[in-house]
């Protein structure tokens, strides 16, 4: 009887294995992409159905990418603390934050970042919603599941906006925050990096660097929610009654709680690998200087911008600063560094591309602005 050959792994074929074990590792979250995707085919025009549906995919996407900004130095550094513990702890100040605004602001629950004062919107709230609409919270769950840190406000805000005013307002606003965030984070290490080693060189701590960090982690997620919560409350109407109020806290609070059972998921791996994050002491340091950047950003407008960016900003500039600080191992820090901070601003402007793609599907004004822009060129 002949003998079967056995299946080599080749570089000509090894590219075919790896899709073929990735099919096959993710096949359950596979199934539900694609009954995610069929549904939306199957709800496009019809305005409540679609609207709920959307609203339960952005609702997971947005706090599952968004955890390594808002919570993944959090959830890393408390690695031996009960899951539940987290979880009750971040959703009371969650829906703390939802309620304030919603009884202040008369049904908004995102601080205006979608209805201005005078109840005009670059965002308007569609009666009908596009396939477009419906499957941007699917492209964010599929990128996050590659470990793609994404702008969820590119990427989701975009398809509801009005003209193209409504995402270069964006852009400018997390550019800058970007820039910002980097050259804070990299003087603040930078110069401080000796003391710092000094001090954070014991791994053992004083306990009181626990509670410090979860009050500035609390807060800190407490402006992520102001500053993001749009992006999931965009598929709802612009002021909301009771019962949707109720819907939509209670489904996010629910979202957070399977997020820290899944301690943050794949995404977390984004954060994980950064030197010495899971360390109490690096982790509350890097927060503060987030959360200092959101509060500023905040006030100065209420223009929604991607926090992505200024978190990638702020980790950015605190690995380029370690790197060159660095004695022993500088220039193999640095290179690692560097191909890191390379790696997650491609995944940012990736995540940019597709957004503007997905906002051109589902605005014809949009469309049409992009097309006459870049034939002008030629």
């Amino acid at each position: 009887m002949a003998k079967t050959k056995k299946f080599k792994r080749t570089k000509r074929n090894r590219p075919y294995l790896n899709v073929l074990d990735f099919m096959v590792q993710e096949k359950t979250f596979l199934a539900i992409v694609i009954i995610g995707l069929v549904l939306a085919g199957v709800l496009t025009g019809y305005g409540q159905a679609g609207m709920w549906l959307g609203f339960f995919f952005a609702a997971y996407a947005t706090v599952a990418n968004d955890s390594i900004q808002s919570l993944g130095t959090f959830i890393e550094s408390n690695k031996t603390k009960k899951w539940w513990v987290m979880w009750l702890f971040i959703g009371f100040i969650f829906l703390s934050v939802v309620t304030w605004s919603w009884f202040y602001y008369d049904g908004d629950v995102t601080y205006q970042r979608l209805l201005n004062p005078d109840g005009t919107t670059k965002y308007p709230h569609p009666e009908n919603f596009s396939f477009f609409q419906i499957i941007a919270p699917l492209v964010l769950l599929i990128l996050t599941r590659m470990k793609m840190p994404v702008s969820t406000t590119f990427l989701i805000l975009s398809v509801f906006s009005a003209d193209t005013s409504g995402i270069t307002s964006v852009v400018w606003k997390s550019w800058t925050g970007y820039i910002m965030a980097f050259i804070l984070s990299f003087l603040v290490w930078y110069f401080s990096y000796n003391l710092i080693k000094k001090y954070f060189k014991s791994r053992k701590f004083n306990q009181s660097w626990n509670i410090v960090q979860w009050v500035v982690s609390g807060t800190l997620w407490g402006v992520w929610v102001m500053q993001d919560g749009a992006n999931i409350a965009v598929f709802l109407p612009r002021q909301l009654d009771l019962f949707q109020f109720i819907i939509f806290a209670l489904t996010i609070f629910i979202g957070l709680g399977l997020l820290f059972y899944l301690r943050g998921d794949k995404i977390q791996e984004v954060v994980s690998e950064k030197a010495r994050i899971s360390d109490v002491r690096a982790a509350t340091l890097i927060d503060a200087t987030y959360v200092i950047l959101l509060i500023y950003k905040l006030f100065i407008s209420t223009v929604p911008m991607s926090t992505t960016w200024v978190f990638l900003g702020v980790i950015g500039g605190r690995e380029i600063a370690v790197s060159l600080a660095r004695t022993k191992k500088g220039k193999k820090h640095r290179k690692r560094a560097g191909k890191m901070i390379f790696r997650d601003f491609a995944y940012a402007m990736i995540g940019l591309f597709v957004s503007i793609a997905l906002a051109a599907g589902a605005n014809r004004e949009i469309r049409s602005t992009i097309v006459n822009t870049v034939t002008s060129w030629f």
